[in-house]
């Protein structure tokens, strides 16, 4: 049975929700990620595109061009500036950063991607397969 994944933002002003199972969960080391956060990695919960509602408000969205080359576009909450998504142009997935779920306990990794631009602090997490860049 698919899960429904809902969650939003710390004050509020945007909620979401998507219908189906999450088709990948990973924590990335990249240094956008490591910025965006203010951490060492982003844990992540890719979902299809068209799965992915806001319900409530609206995001802000800041545009980068990754390492890959494409773009990556990370979408906010404009009022408290909780990070609530992202999306890379030509993948057909929107990440949910697995901060914004109403239960964070749906967020299983079985990956950790980027792992060569982790910093020596960084957490490591036992029996997630890591990659040193992006595995696909």
């Amino acid at each position: 049975m698919a899960a429904k994944i809902v969650g939003g933002c710390m004050c509020g002003a945007v909620r979401y929700e998507s219908a189906g199972d999450a088709v990948m969960q990973a924590n990335c080391y990249c240094r956008d990620c490591q910025r965006s956060t203010g951490s060492a990695f982003a844990p992540v919960m890719l979902v299809a595109k068209e799965a992915f509602k806001l319900t409530k408000g609206q995001l802000k969205h800041y545009e980068v061009t990754g390492d890959s080359g494409n773009k990556v576009s990370r979408g906010f909450c404009a009022d408290c500036g909780s990070p609530i998504m992202s999306m890379l142009s030509g993948m057909p997935f929107t990440a949910i950063k697995a901060g914004s779920l109403d239960d964070p306990n749906q967020f299983r990794p079985s990956a950790s991607i980027f792992v060569a631009s982790a910093p020596a602090w960084a957490p490591h997490f036992p029996g997630v397969r890591t990659f040193p860049r992006n595995p696909g």
